[in-house]
């Protein structure tokens, strides 16, 4: 089973709790979905997208429900700029470990997730995207010199 984090507002937690993750949104031409990440052992990049989520307004707060998914389950994976590729969950899991820099990247679940497929829903550190001068603190050792999700 391929584990991923969807993240959403903290006010979302009762009524994901009780109806899982409502497919919301237009996933850019993919229809009704969730977008997800893959949970990878550096904690700075799984939350990667907070910092996105967060910019609009720095006061609310997060929280992490994290997925899991049978390998089989058909989704898509892409960087958020590029046409993504209709894949498996454990591919797009694969795909993404695999990556020297996956920030950017993510997975689009083209359904609502049950509540039997959530696995946890935890708080998130408010600054859990954030890099200080382009460097990462986690276990797996990405270094990169360019700024972070500009």
């Amino acid at each position: 089973m391929a584990l991923f984090v969807h993240l959403t507002p903290a006010a979302n937690t009762v009524r994901l709790r009780r109806s899982g993750v409502r497919a919301a949104g237009r996933g850019r031409g993919r229809g009704r979905g969730v977008y997800c990440f893959p949970v990878l052992p550096c904690y700075t990049l799984t939350h990667q997208w907070l910092r996105e989520l967060a910019r609009d307004d720095d006061h609310r707060r997060f929280v992490a429900v994290h997925i899991r998914l049978d390998d089989d389950q058909p989704v898509t994976v892409g960087h958020y700029a590029n046409r993504p590729l209709r894949v498996t969950a454990g591919e797009a899991v694969r795909i993404v470990r695999a990556l020297p820099d996956p920030r950017g990247w993510e997975v689009f679940v083209p359904r609502t997730v049950t509540v039997r497929e959530i696995h946890r829903v935890r708080g998130v550190a408010p600054d859990a995207g954030r890099h200080p001068e382009g460097a990462f603190d986690c276990p797996c050792a990405v270094r990169l010199g360019e700024p972070v999700l500009s």
